[in-house]
């Protein structure tokens, strides 16, 4: 429809006008919708600290998985809907900060570290120290880094390496104060393994919409079946073996 012809048309047929190459923009209050998600995962990271300054590590590690579960969701929800923002990004790194780079150093500090004095407390800044650079990092390399692999430790990993011990140990009945040194040289080593240059699988490439082998399906119910029978113990396996993945692949290049 031409100008000339609007100009002409009725009131009602203007509105029915196709606008062309004009993009539908979806209404503000859908990007509401990835910050919740990204909110609650935040939450998780400071109720962490909450639950730790009260002695309730076993809650303090779960909340820390728990903020995990939203973090991979805000990204994924902001995709679907198309409400990818800059904002969003930054909110999402300063809750990572939280969740995952405050929260376990406080809890992991609290629970086991306070009895070494500086040697524990300069443990726990190490790993803090590591995940703000790994997420500063992160939001430098955005469309640069390569998709099949993360540079370093990722700090949602890692947060989950130190949870996960937190959380097994608690539950096999081993108190903080007898894992102090094992933390003290697991902590910092985590906090270094995020800012090295090691590769890390980022599993972005999967094709999870395509036909996979029956096997690798049986894997993964396996996996799920132990995580609900022993989540503490299988889930600090996990990450506690892609934690050394990274350098033991590095270890095997060098000797190949």
């Amino acid at each position: 429809m031409s100008i000339e012809d609007v100009k002409k048309a009725p009131v009602d047929e203007i509105e029915d006008v196709d606008l062309g190459d004009e993009k539908k923009q979806p209404h503000k209050g859908v990007y509401l919708l990835p910050n919740l998600f990204t909110t609650a995962a935040l939450f998780s990271g400071f109720y962490s600290i909450i639950a730790a300054m009260n002695e309730n590590f076993t809650y303090a590690a779960v909340a820390i998985f728990i903020s995990m579960v939203f973090d991979g969701l805000d990204g994924r929800v902001a995709r679907l809907t198309h409400t990818q923002s800059a904002f969003g990004a930054e909110y999402d790194s300063l809750a990572d900060m939280v969740s995952f780079g405050i929260a376990p150093a406080l809890v992991v500090f609290t629970w086991s570290l306070a009895p070494l004095g500086k040697i524990g407390w300069i443990a726990a800044f190490i790993y803090a120290v590591g995940a703000a650079l790994r997420l500063a990092r992160f939001n430098t390399m955005l469309g640069v880094e390569e998709k099949r692999y993360f540079t370093g430790l990722p700090s949602p990993a890692a947060a989950a390496l130190v949870a996960g011990v937190i959380w097994a140990a608690n539950d096999k009945g081993f108190s903080g104060e007898s894992m102090a040194t094992l933390m003290a040289l697991i902590v910092p080593i985590t906090g270094l393994l995020m800012v090295s240059n090691v590769k890390y699988r980022s599993f972005k490439d999967l094709n999870l919409k395509g036909r996979v082998p029956f096997v690798v399906l049986l894997i993964a119910v396996l996996i799920l079946v132990l995580v609900a029978l022993q989540p503490a113990l299988v889930l600090m396996g996990v990450f506690c073996l892609y934690g050394l993945w990274g350098p033991l692949g590095v270890v095997f290049k060098r000797f190949r």
